[in-house]
């Protein structure tokens, strides 16, 4: 564990300094300069995320300093995580030589002999793996799979007992229990198992899973029935649209998992998924590899892969990832918006307006991309445009759920745009009764009251509500200060509005209006300094005149 761990630290040290201590690499010499260059290369390609890089760099570094155990702990990580486990394989064996139960090592030669079906191979590598509280996960779970293909009962009931034991992991353990059971055939024990694996609502593979289990065991009917308590969910189309197509065809699927490996696989997977933060997407894009080296048809293994380069702002490496994922795909829809909405962070809008064009076109009832054709417009500042793709979308959607208040949300920020302010609150006002706690939805239309001088007090109140769901998001705060300003308590507004500096230092409007706090609050002196921070911070010519004013002549008198 020390090993992996020391490993997957400097994976993630890499990736906040450009230049920190390393192997021992002096450039005394032309060739010990090439070498110090081509170490310092695979550095910058790590702390950039480009992984075939970082691997082709540290192999190379790693070939001029065969001894440095430092280079080939990288050269394998790397080699790993851009999915090259022809190389990976080959630095395995030499750290696994160095350091017998380093976890990671162990693990990747394990998957390799899943490939190649293996199993008394891939056992025998677990075994030589060092053990801890989160391995026990993975280890446990593959066993289980290699002692299914062994039809070893007594393996596989110890494994299970493992996983049943680990705190945190229930869900995961019931959903193999299930799996495991229904590829050896006990359909009794299989179902029992899908039933406590599956929640409200139910991840999409698990869902998944159980409805195939229906079909294949001809409950055609009761599969129906489940696939259509999930059908206004639209995380879960993507396993509930093609359940009842299949179905209406009277067609039979396969098993979610078919072979051990599949399973080994779906453990990977899962446990991928589970590693949400931004520092843990490395190491999720690791057994995301191994995943879909094991099964490389695994979908929605590439749209989280993908998902996690979107994380690491590797634009154009998710691009290309949802760029492969087949048409006959139940995810190919989503990857295509996905793939649009990374070209517009990318500059590329007219590449994604083409793009999302083209699905709108092929299915003018598919409201996400009527959505992401209206985001992109709207990013583009084609205000009209996006309120006509809004439309569709909102004829698309038909009777709208919760799920469909953001879209409202966008269209009434269009519309605001474009000065009509109260169709734009007709928006605010759907969205808010799809969901009435969303803190955007009450900032947004408590500040427009307050900003136009209209129910103040109501609007008040709407904005407190919003600041108790979200106390540290500067921009409520802010708005909750102004409210006050505009209600002449100016001390409250001093004070309210200070936090929200605080909260947001750079914000030019959030400084202006604290300064016309403070201005009324009888403080001219602070007034002044906060006016003079909104002009340094300002980008706005016109903003920049109305403060300039202020500074030289200071405030009216106050209101009545």
């Amino acid at each position: 564990m020390r090993r992996t761990v020391s490993l997957f630290a400097t994976a993630v040290l890499l990736t906040g300094c450009a230049i920190a201590p390393g192997p021992d690499v002096s450039p005394e010499s032309e060739r010990d300069a090439e070498a110090f260059s081509t170490y310092l290369s695979a550095r910058f390609a790590a702390s950039e995320h480009d992984l075939p890089e970082a691997a082709r760099y540290y192999g190379k570094a790693l070939s001029n300093d065969p001894a440095n155990q430092s280079l080939l702990a990288l050269s394998f990580f790397y080699s790993t995580t851009s999915g090259d486990f022809e190389a990976a394989g080959k630095y395995a064996q030499s750290v696994v030589a160095a350091t017998p139960d380093d976890r990671a090592a162990r693990l990747a030669l394990a998957v390799i002999a899943f490939k190649r079906k293996d199993y008394a191979d891939v056992r025998r590598q677990l075994t030589q793996s060092a053990k801890g509280p989160f391995t026990v996960l993975t280890l446990s779970l593959f066993d289980a799979w290699a002692a299914a293909a062994l039809r070893d009962n007594a393996g596989i009931g110890k494994d299970l007992q493992q996983l049943a034991e680990q705190k945190g992991a229930e869900n995961m353990a019931a959903f193999h229990t299930a799996l495991l059971q229904d590829y050896l055939g006990k359909t009794e024990a299989a179902e029992a198992a899908y039933k406590k694996a599956m929640s409200s609502p139910p991840p999409p593979r698990v869902l998944e899973a159980y409805g195939r289990f229906l079909e294949r065991n001809g409950r055609g009917k009761d599969a129906e029935l489940l696939y259509r308590s999930h059908l206004r969910n639209g995380g879960l189309a993507t396993v509930v649209r093609p359940g009842l197509a299949r179905i209406a065809a009277n067609q039979k699927p396969e098993s979610l998992v078919r072979t051990p490996a599949d399973g080994a696989a779906e453990a990977l997977f899962g446990i991928a998924a589970s590693l949400t933060d931004g520092q843990s997407a490395d190491v999720s894009i690791l057994y995301l590899r191994m995943a879909l080296y094991l099964r490389p048809d695994l979908g929605l293994a590439n749209v989280l892969l993908a998902d996690r380069f979107e994380t690491l702002r590797k634009h154009d490496a998710a691009i290309a990832i949802y760029h492969a994922i087949p048409p006959d795909s139940p995810y190919y829809r989503m990857a295509q918006v996905q793939a649009a909405l990374n070209q517009q962070r990318l500059g590329r809008g007219d590449a994604a307006v083409v793009d999302l064009k083209k699905l709108v076109v092929a299915d003018p009832g598919d409201s996400e991309s009527w959505v992401a054709l209206g985001d992109t417009y709207r990013a583009a500042e084609k205000y009209a445009e996006a309120i006509t793709a809004y439309d569709a979308a909102e004829k698309a959607i038909g009777t709208p759920a919760r799920r469909d208040w953001p879209m409202f949300y966008a269209r009434a920020m269009a519309k605001e745009r474009l000065k009509r302010l109260d169709d734009s609150e007709i928006d605010i006002q759907i969205a808010l009764k799809l969901s009435p706690d969303q803190p955007e939805l009450l900032n947004y239309l408590g500040y427009s009251w307050v900003d136009r001088g209209r129910k103040i007090p109501e609007a008040l109140a709407m904005l407190e509500k919003a600041r108790k769901l979200r106390p540290y998001d500067g921009y409520i705060v802010d708005s909750v200060g102004w409210a006050y300003y505009q209600l002449g308590r100016y001390d409250e507004a001093a004070k309210t509005l200070n936090v929200a500096v605080l909260l947001v230092p750079s914000d030019p409007t959030i400084n202006d209006h604290l300064g016309d706090a403070l201005w009324r609050s009888g403080k001219k002196i602070a007034a002044r300094f906060q006016w003079n921070h909104a002009i340094t911070f300002s980008s706005n010519d016109d903003d920049k005149s109305v403060i300039e004013r202020k500074l030289k002549t200071g405030l009216s008198e106050k209101p009545a």
